[in-house]
């Protein structure tokens, strides 16, 4: 994998498959999953879903799964990344400088809401590089990895509010990702890796906004402020204007944070019934999971923002739905 060797990569999984524990097989393949910037985010979401995947069909069909995710993994542009410094890399290569300047006892510290508000902040204007060091600062001087989490999730939301589209909507998916496999790992050093990586993807999500068309500059920090919603009103606002629900959503759970729990569960439905891409699951599935991990402080800002990319009450069914509304009749 480090030689970008698809022919001999194959071989080692193969092996690994055959011999090695669903542990070490993590481990290994997260670390590659995250080493670059290419593909939006879709090596990283690779291996979380192909490991999840695993856990649930079992593990007697790792071998196909694996070589398959290999040589995902090896997916690049032009000449041997190993031979050259492409822009894509160079987050990887600056992490394995950084993991070693981690305070010893860096996954404790305060979960409060400095280091989240300081890191939402830099995303907007940063590098890649300015907010892996601000990480490193920052865990250093006491926060917890929780915090930063929370303001790289922030950040991503953000993104999603200012161009609801495939590039923000990945941002969301592929910290879904590095989060899932920040807490399954059990190294140490992959671990701040993690952390790095998923700090240094949200500037470069933010830098590809443009190239797909106008970027907004909604704050998702200032959503919402026009008084109670009603859920309702949410969801049909949504079917014509996105950034409109998404800050009606923030006043409806402004109003009532307890109301999540129904927001949740309206989406899922709706997502049931009109969700006809792979991302429509894939998505709202990943913001349903986030939404539980982050800190009750900003949990309901970031599900707001992922209003963008669920669906309203007011858009067709699927086409399935009618068929099995017609089979059942």
């Amino acid at each position: 994998m480090d030689a970008w060797d698809e022919e001999a990569a194959d071989v080692a999984a193969a092996a690994l498959a055959r011999t090695a524990g669903a542990g070490e097989l993590f481990a290994l393949f997260a670390r590659y999953g995250c080493r670059d910037f290419r593909d939006i985010g879709h090596k990283a979401i690779y291996v979380a879903n192909a490991f999840r995947t695993l856990q649930t069909i079992g593990w007697q069909h790792a071998e196909p799964v694996l070589r398959s995710l290999a040589y995902a993994l090896l997916q690049h542009e032009g000449d041997n990344p190993a031979a050259r410094d492409a822009p894509a890399d160079r987050p990887g290569r600056r992490a394995a400088e950084l993991v070693g300047r981690f305070r010893g006892d860096w996954p404790g510290g305060e979960p409060g809401r400095a280091a989240t508000d300081e890191l939402l902040n830099l995303s907007r204007t940063g590098s890649d590089s300015d907010l892996a060091a601000a990480v490193v600062e920052r865990v250093n001087a006491g926060a917890s990895p929780r915090a930063v989490w929370d303001g790289l999730f922030l950040a991503a939301g953000e993104l999603l509010l200012r161009q609801p589209g495939i590039v923000a909507l990945h941002s969301i998916t592929t910290l879904n990702a590095l989060r899932y496999a920040f807490d399954t790992a059990a190294d140490d050093g992959l671990r701040r890796t993690l952390l790095l990586q998923a700090a240094a993807f949200v500037p470069l999500f933010r830098d590809a906004l443009p190239a797909r068309g106008k970027v907004g500059d909604t704050r998702i920090d200032q959503l919402g402020g026009g008084g109670p919603a009603r859920l309702e009103a949410v969801f049909a606002t949504l079917s014509k204007d996105k950034p409109a629900a998404a800050g009606l959503a923030a006043d409806y759970l402004r109003a009532d944070p307890a109301g999540a729990g129904e927001l949740i569960a309206t989406a899922r439905r709706l997502v049931f019934l009109k969700g006809t891409d792979s991302h429509d699951y894939k998505f709202s599935s990943a913001v349903m999971e986030d939404y539980r991990h982050l800190s009750p402080a900003v949990r309901e800002q970031f599900l707001a923002a992922s209003v963008c990319w669920l669906k309203g009450s007011a858009g067709p069914d699927a086409p399935l739905v009618g068929r099995v509304r017609a089979a059942l009749g």
